[in-house]
């Protein structure tokens, strides 16, 4: 159910982002709707794993690189020095949140690695 939502805001952001302004051949432009849909590809691949969390966090990871990708790009080429600021704020976040969540996917791997070789090891009649 999760991943139909996702892939509906995906269907609705990729069509509203190639109807407006999409022709007008602006280099900031293209390249924020590279980004968008590069992050859009690789949140579709996701595969459902069952765990609400490491779902969460699968998804979670390839729209904050999105969001860094996109705030490069307004440092590239934007001018209001508040909306400057904030895409920097972006990218000092989402990384330090890209870390985190890194950091959890891991140690829940290894947890669940570990709790599946202990099943592994107790008797068929014990189980």
């Amino acid at each position: 159910m999760m991943m139909l939502a996702v892939g509906l805001v995906c269907i609705g952001l990729y069509a509203e982002t190639h109807t407006h302004g999409a022709h007008t051949g602006e280099p900031d432009w293209s390249e924020l709707v590279a980004s968008m849909d590069k992050m859009h590809m690789a949140m579709a691949a996701i595969e459902r794993s069952g765990d609400a969390d490491v779902d969460f966090v699968r998804l979670m990871l390839p729209h904050h690189e999105g969001a860094i990708d996109m705030a490069k790009v307004e440092l590239l080429y934007g001018k209001d020095p508040q909306m400057r600021r904030l895409a920097q704020e972006i990218i000092t976040d989402q990384q330090l949140e890209i870390e985190l969540m890194q950091r959890w996917l891991k140690a829940h791997e290894s947890a669940q690695s570990k709790e599946n070789d202990k099943s592994a090891t107790i008797p068929e009649k014990e189980k």
